[in-house]
């Protein structure tokens, strides 16, 4: 049986969002879990456990963030509170909420084109 832990995910998680086109993106955390294979319970979890090392990575690397590619199915489609909360905790984004979106939409298109 493979390593489903978000550390053996993470780097699989990360090469499945940079091998998709643009077109494809961005997915859902349910597609990206599907994509990688993995099984109830808890799949949703471990794609953003996963996404959470992927941004540890992406800022001490001074990359854009690639989780920001992974989104909720509902509306309006945006990356779960995690995806803001640790962003916030990483410096990455403000503090102020009413920035979030709009800093969101800056690191989507980063990291979309650092893709290319």
């Amino acid at each position: 049986m493979a390593d489903t832990s978000p550390v053996s995910l993470a780097p699989r998680l990360r090469a499945l969002l940079e091998s998709l086109p643009d077109s494809a993106l961005p997915i859902t955390y349910q597609q990206a879990a599907e994509a990688l294979g993995l099984t109830p319970p808890r799949t949703i979890r471990r794609v953003a456990e996963a996404l959470e090392i992927t941004m540890r990575e992406d800022v001490a690397a001074e990359r854009p963030l690639i989780a920001a590619l992974v989104v909720s199915r509902q509306a309006p489609q945006l990356p779960g509170p995690g995806f803001f909360e640790l962003a916030v905790a990483l410096g990455r984004l403000d503090e102020e909420p009413t920035s979030h979106l709009e800093a969101y939409q800056r690191e989507l298109a980063a990291a979309l084109a650092t893709r290319r």
